[in-house]
């Protein structure tokens, strides 16, 4: 009979809340909360677990949204309930109890709160009155994975990729000038006393082409072997005779064609024509009609400008990033909107006392002459290795100075800082070396906060020396 009437009374409380709701909403008076009802009945209420923790603010004492900083009471005189830490709002999905969850998970030890290598296997408080944080059967993992609720994790924005396999380079941009191929130059000079008949009109600048006559010589030398040659010719003389002969007028410089003319009209001219080895440019005229030229003497320098050189400094720290073969473009301030493009051909082995820069040569076919010695260019050259490495964004990585550290998110709301070694670092990725694998999945955003929300500071520790466990 005592339990008829209890639940008698307890519907004729909900009926009674439900009357007085409706006309206190049409009226506009204050509603009366269900555990007045059940308080004016005689209904004793539930018990409810004491929080823990410290008073973080106060509620109203009927359960509205209503809240306070500080102590405070309602119109009619009630105090409002203070919440404590371990009372308030989780924005996470409570698991339905069950019957597997009347046997709790058997509590390992209790670390403490602010991240720091102490433990205890009995509960207890810090210097600041906080409560050491229990680790339970299977959230231990060796002190590595941490646990962050997902409610914390909405509202810091934690947000994690998958790592994946890419190319990871940067461009190294440095100042260059453009220089001659030391392998193109070449210089007209007489092997021996020579005085100048006629010399063309080629000036400095001016373009020639292999074969053009530069100057027209006589030297006294070269007609005595050339008299030799003929009387070789003449009287009959023996191979080797005639060899001899041959020899000494190519050891004197004449070209073979020149020698060859002599042998097919038999007379040895007064003026030899001295002409140009190879196309190019005229870098240096050093000659004038009726001088005098000494053996070894520079008449003319040319340059041959098909193929130009593009010499950068590099800086020493970025040295170790540039490889032969790495593409490079160039530019030029004469070819406004036009870039060139070549191949770093060699390293210089020499850092500059001064600048610690090396200078880098690369080589560029320049087969319409746009590019003159001397120009200034603009230097950018492709560095990191053609096949794709594992690498994650550079926001993934902390790094702490001595180590680098990323957080691996094992689902959740589970992460564990791994040490890793990175490799070369460009267009916003780092490459990893060692540590995690393709697949994994790392936090790019808000891991510092996860950090400071999850205490992870103690599990960092845990890499490196593991603390005594009770």
């Amino acid at each position: 009979m005592k339990r008829i009437a209890l639940t008698g009374l307890t519907l004729a409380a909900v009926v009674a809340a439900g009357t007085g709701g409706y006309w206190a909403g049409v009226r506009g008076l204050p509603a009366p909360g269900l555990r007045q009802l059940f308080d004016a009945v005689g209904i004793p209420a539930a018990a409810e677990p004491a929080g823990t923790g410290a008073v973080i603010y106060y509620q109203d004492p009927d359960g509205r949204p209503v809240y306070s900083a500080t102590a405070r009471q309602t119109e009619d005189g009630r105090a409002f309930r203070p919440v404590r830490a371990s009372e308030d709002v989780s924005f996470e999905d409570k698991p339905l109890v069950t019957a597997d969850a009347a046997s709790p998970r058997r509590v390992l030890y209790y670390r403490n709160p602010m991240g720091l290598p102490d433990t205890s296997p009995v509960p207890k408080k810090d210097s600041m009155g906080m409560d050491y944080i229990p680790v339970h059967e299977g959230e231990d993992d060796d002190g590595a994975v941490v646990e962050v609720s997902l409610g914390r994790l909405q509202r810091t924005g934690v947000r994690s990729e998958p790592v994946e396999r890419r190319v990871v380079g940067r461009l190294v941009r440095v100042p260059g000038t453009v220089q001659l191929d030391e392998r193109r130059v070449s210089v007209v000079a007489t092997r021996s006393e020579a005085f100048i008949n006629e010399v063309a009109s080629v000036t400095t600048g001016d373009r020639v082409t292999k074969g053009q006559m530069l100057l027209r010589l006589y030297a006294p030398d070269i007609a005595t072997a050339g008299a030799q040659l003929l009387t070789d010719l003449n009287g009959g003389g023996r191979d080797n005779a005639l060899g001899g002969a041959r020899q000494r007028l190519e050891n004197l410089g004449l070209p073979p064609e020149a020698i060859a003319e002599i042998e097919r009209t038999r007379k040895v001219p007064l003026s030899m024509i001295w002409r140009a080895p190879s196309d190019g440019v005229v870098l240096e005229r050093n000659v004038v009609d009726g001088m005098k030229a000494a053996p070894g003497d520079v008449l003319f320098r040319l340059a041959d400008i098909s193929t130009i050189w593009v010499l950068a400094d590099v800086p020493e720290f970025d040295l170790g990033a540039v490889r032969l073969g790495a593409p490079v473009t160039i530019r030029v301030r004469s070819l406004p909107g036009r870039s060139l493009n070549g191949r770093v051909s060699l390293i210089y082995p020499q850092v500059g006392e001064a600048t610690r820069a090396a200078r880098v040569r690369i080589e560029i076919a320049n087969p319409d002459g746009a590019l003159l010695p001397n120009m200034y260019a603009e230097v950018e050259i492709g560095t990191g290795a053609a096949a794709p490495v594992v690498a994650v964004p550079d926001d993934a990585v902390i790094d702490t100075g001595t180590r680098q550290v990323v957080i691996l998110d094992r689902g959740e709301g589970r992460f564990e800082p791994r040490e890793v070694k990175i490799g070369l670092r460009g267009e916003g990725f780092t490459e990893i070396r060692s540590g995690i694998a393709e697949g994994d999945r790392v936090v790019v955003a808000a891991n510092f906060l996860i950090d400071a929300e999850s205490n992870l500071k103690a599990a960092l520790r845990g890499l490196t020396s593991q603390e005594a466990r009770p």
